[in-house]
């Protein structure tokens, strides 16, 4: 697992899902810069996807490959989802819905980390 892409991941998400809170709280619908970053954050998720695969397969470590394999899938799904929920949605709802998204990939990178290095 690439570290420093695990911890640039956790901090734009954090990011994104700040940015959703205030326009939640603001009463505004998400905007094209929160897509920027949801997209950067994306883009990051699927090479997370292609690097952990190939150092799965590379690796002598005792890791439970289908856990891993299953979080490294799961995140590439949650922040489009909460993208196509976040656009459904017309009231405030939709960017809070997103912010809690952008949480879960943070947690789902420590879970990741943590299968990575036990």
């Amino acid at each position: 697992m690439f570290e420093p892409l695990t911890w640039t991941l956790v901090a734009l998400s954090l990011i994104a899902m700040v940015f959703a809170i205030v326009l939640a709280v603001r009463d505004q619908r998400i905007n094209w810069t929160l897509l920027g970053i949801l997209a950067m954050v994306e883009a990051g998720l699927l090479t997370q996807v292609v690097i952990g695969i190939a150092q799965l397969a590379e690796t002598s470590r005792d890791v439970s490959g289908p856990f891993f394999v299953g979080y490294l899938i799961g995140s590439l799904l949650i922040l489009p989802l909460g993208v196509l929920w976040a656009l459904a949605e017309k009231s405030r709802w939709g960017a809070g819905a997103l912010a809690v998204a952008c949480l879960v990939i943070p947690v789902l990178e420590l879970r990741m980390y943590e299968i990575w290095t036990a």
